[in-house]
């Protein structure tokens, strides 16, 4: 516990005690001053937040809340002579707080795990001199040393050096990686073993830390249905049970005379009346299932999102990068009238301007490197124009060559660049990717849990989609798709009535994350297309946590449920009680306070996710 909820506790502890002691104490002597003071002191004690919070808002135009209600309700008791009861009213009132501060305190360490991964200094290297500057002061361009024990500042290459890097902030993954030359290092993640220097490619405010930082604080912004229904349901709610506590002190006793009698009748029905354990349970179950996913590197934007992935029942999965690990390696080379080297030179020189997985593998298996490209043009979603020498290239897919006119060697199998010239076909190279160990295993769970249909959408050639759906037992399969198609095909899903899952590796799919109904972005460490386009973000590229983010969805979904049906009949049920004055205020305080600790313990069963 925190400071602030250990003095809670403390407060709560003595006034139980001084509450035990004035009940004994009452029963020797008889009824008056003496006895209202005994009760008075702890009332004070646990009390006097709550009596302050009020009359402040009060003062500010805030006044049909929570605690007006308490406040109004446990001074109405001392007004009749229920000492006892106004106390423990008060004193079983904190004790729910203090419940429902722990449920958020423990969610919310998950998420300060990772709103603590951003360093506050950067040692940069500067005309050979290291100085110590704020994050964002450094350039990009510019070299930062990170030694052994410490988190790196921004994102970049490592030029030099080699380490363990811990990366388990971002992604969850508790087993360090090694991080060597030449390879990638993210803000946020810490070096664990040696002394390296990176070379920083991204401003501060652009580096992965930020971004995932941003990404948390706009979480809580971002409500259900639920959520947005209890804050207009209380806004109204409130004002009408003091208008009827009102009536019920005022209108029966014109008829009986027993004022007093339906007097402690209406305050009793204005403790049990409080919407505290609907406002609270509500939002805490939401935040609960936020921050176990945080602790487990799944980044959901929203508690809105919780419910769209719980209602989920198709999944669609691009290929590359996502179902398979994106790391292409050239299988073959089959040239057309040129040599091999020749054919490879020139594929390299052209896909030396991309990103793409598939371009990195061609330019790592030319090791000639004799060619270089004078200018090149991305054609979307069918490769490349480039100018090597004096002679203008294309090199890309089965569409490209149709689109240029060229007839090339169509029975090629699997993922196939084609090459050609100025006319002239000059053949095809094949890559290969290999199939994440996961990737079967995650769909079959997502089946066994009720997902009606897995899809894979893909670029590829037919053959070679068909062959890695089958691996990895999708029920469905596009090949030949530019982005804009996959679009498309979502659309088709959307349109007949299913609510869809998006899981791509962020490279290229925005349009596509952003047009289902949730968009998962895997594998999105450092990926600017993945945090913004996408509603899920799982920091690494392990298929295996989307099972986990439907089960915490779906569980989360069930305990807001449960809890808003509890608490309504509960109240309800008490409500009626107190108004007949069957129910006291004992009762009342059951039906106010001991629902909400009930509802906040229910809402804490989230957490127990693995």
């Amino acid at each position: 516990m925190n400071k602030k909820q250990k003095r809670s506790l403390t407060l709560i502890i003595i006034s139980a005690a001084l509450l035990a002691i004035a009940a004994a104490v009452s029963e020797i002597f008889s009824p008056g001053l003496f006895s209202i003071a005994l009760f008075a002191v702890p009332y004070m004690i646990v009390g006097y937040d709550v009596l302050w919070s009020a009359l402040r808002n009060v003062f500010h135009g805030q006044v049909f809340d929570e605690q007006f209600l308490m406040s109004l309700a446990t001074l109405g008791a001392f007004a009749i002579g229920e000492y006892p009861e106004a106390v423990f009213v008060m004193l079983f009132y904190q004790v729910g707080e203090l419940f429902q501060s722990i449920a958020v305190g423990k969610s919310r360490r998950s998420i300060a795990a990772l709103m603590e991964i951003c360093p506050d200094r950067a040692v940069v290297l500067r005309d050979g001199v290291e100085i110590e500057v704020a994050p964002d002061e450094v350039s990009v361009g510019e070299t930062i040393i990170v030694r052994a024990g410490e988190r790196i500042p921004l994102d970049g290459v490592i030029t030099s050096g080699s380490t363990s890097v811990d990366t388990a902030a971002l992604t969850g993954e508790s087993v360090p990686v090694e991080r060597g030359e030449g390879d990638r290092a993210f803000s946020g993640t810490v070096n664990l073993t040696g002394l390296i220097r990176v070379r920083v490619d991204s401003a501060f405010s652009e580096s992965t830390v930020s971004k995932i930082m941003a990404l948390i604080e706009d979480a809580s912004e971002k409500k259900t249905k639920y959520e947005n229904f209890i804050t207009r349901f209380a806004r109204y709610y409130t004002p009408s049970v003091v208008i009827a506590a009102v009536l019920l002190a005022v209108l029966p006793p014109i008829f009986d005379g027993a004022w007093l009698l339906w007097l402690e009748r209406a305050l009793t029905f204005l403790v049990i009346s409080c919407p505290c354990a609907l406002v609270v349970s509500v939002p805490v179950s939401f935040f609960c299932g936020i921050g176990t996913a945080s602790r487990h590197g799944i980044l959901i934007k929203g508690s809105n999102y919780i419910e769209a992935l719980s209602r989920v029942d198709t999944f669609v999965f691009d290929k590359t990068g996502t179902l398979t690990k994106g790391r292409f390696r050239v299988e073959s080379v089959v040239p057309h009238g040129i040599s091999e080297s020749k054919l490879l030179s020139v594929a390299a020189a052209a896909e030396s301007y991309s990103n793409h997985p598939i371009a990195a593998a061609i330019v790592e298996a030319d090791l000639n490197n004799s060619l270089c490209a004078t200018t090149c043009e991305e054609l979307s979603g069918f490769g490349i124009k480039a100018l090597i020498g004096e002679k203008t290239y294309f090199v890309g897919n089965s569409r490209l060559m149709k689109d240029i006119g060229i007839t090339f060697d169509a029975e090629a199998i699997g993922t196939v660049v084609y090459v050609a010239s100025e006319g002239e076909y000059l053949g095809y190279i094949t890559v290969a990717d290999e199939i994440k160990p996961d990737a079967a295993d995650s769909l079959a769970k997502l089946k066994n849990m009720g997902i009606m249909k897995t899809v894979m959408l893909t670029g590829d050639g037919a053959a070679a989609a068909t062959a890695v759906a089958a691996s990895v037992g999708a029920d469905e399969v596009r090949a030949k798709l530019l982005p804009i198609d996959k679009v498309a095909e979502v659309e088709k899903l959307i349109d007949g009535g299913r609510r869809t899952a998006f899981v791509g590796d962020g490279i290229n799919d925005a349009p596509v994350l952003a047009r289902a109904t949730v968009g998962i972005a895997m594998g999105a460490l450092g990926s600017d297309a993945a945090i913004e386009s996408a509603d899920v973000v799982l920091m690494d590229d392990k298929l295996s946590k989307l099972p986990m983010a439907v089960s915490l969805a779906r569980k989360t979904m069930r305990i807001v449920k449960e809890n808003i049906w509890f608490i309504l009949i509960t109240k309800a049920v008490i409500l009626i009680l107190g108004a007949l004055g069957v129910a006291n205020m004992w009762a009342a305080t059951f039906g106010d306070v001991g629902v909400m600790v009930i509802a906040v313990l229910n809402a804490m069963r989230v957490m127990k996710i693995r």
